[in-house]
């Protein structure tokens, strides 16, 4: 039987990617960078450690250590304003990183050893950590961005009261059908990025 493992993984990132973007359009400009209280992370912030830990991870992925000399990830988390066109910038430029990876790997490179600040994990054990990471901080972006947005939310998944009506015809159980249906049915946000 013929397996995909790293098309699963690859599916699974981009859903989380396509949650994550689904809650940023949902944000007006000035709730990128806003926060509840001093030690909460805005969203802002934590899409730029996502987009930073993945350039790190991913760049050189299989000859390098995935904690690059060059990645400050102090900064990450330091509080700064950027635009919307900068966060997505950045955004985008840790995922084309991921995604070229993934492109490049097949099931055969999953046995092989790549190292994380020196340690060695199987390239398996590295792809899964990082799905986690990365699904741990969509989670904070979309709880966010909930918050933020109060009644006027809209669900990425199945909203309350829903589960009878999507359980007739599940059709976004799958990682990319699910990523597809947030793309298609998430706004664009255009009248909620400034107030």
């Amino acid at each position: 039987m013929a397996r995909d493992i790293v098309g699963s993984i690859t599916a699974e990132f981009r859903r989380y990617k396509a949650l994550a973007e689904g809650a940023l359009r949902q944000l007006r400009d000035e709730d990128l960078s806003r926060t509840n209280s001093p030690t909460d992370s805005p969203v802002a912030v934590i899409a730029w450690h996502i987009s930073g830990n993945l350039r790190s991870r991913f760049t050189d992925f299989l000859s390098s250590d995935g904690e690059k000399p060059w990645r400050d990830r102090e900064s990450e988390f330091k509080a700064h304003e950027v635009s919307r066109t900068e966060l997505l910038t950045q955004w985008e430029e840790g995922w084309q990183v991921l995604l070229g990876t993934l492109d490049a790997l097949s099931d055969d490179d999953l046995d092989r050893f790549v190292s994380i600040r020196g340690v060695p994990l199987r390239v398996y054990e590295a792809l899964h950590r990082s799905l986690a990471h990365t699904s741990y901080h969509v989670g904070q972006i979309v709880y966010v961005s909930k918050m933020l947005r109060g009644g006027a939310w809209q669900y990425l998944s199945i909203p309350p009261g829903g589960s009878e009506e999507y359980n007739k015809s599940p059709a976004a159980e799958k990682a990319l059908a699910h990523a597809d249906r947030i793309t298609r049915s998430a706004p664009d946000g255009a009248s909620h990025r400034a107030s």
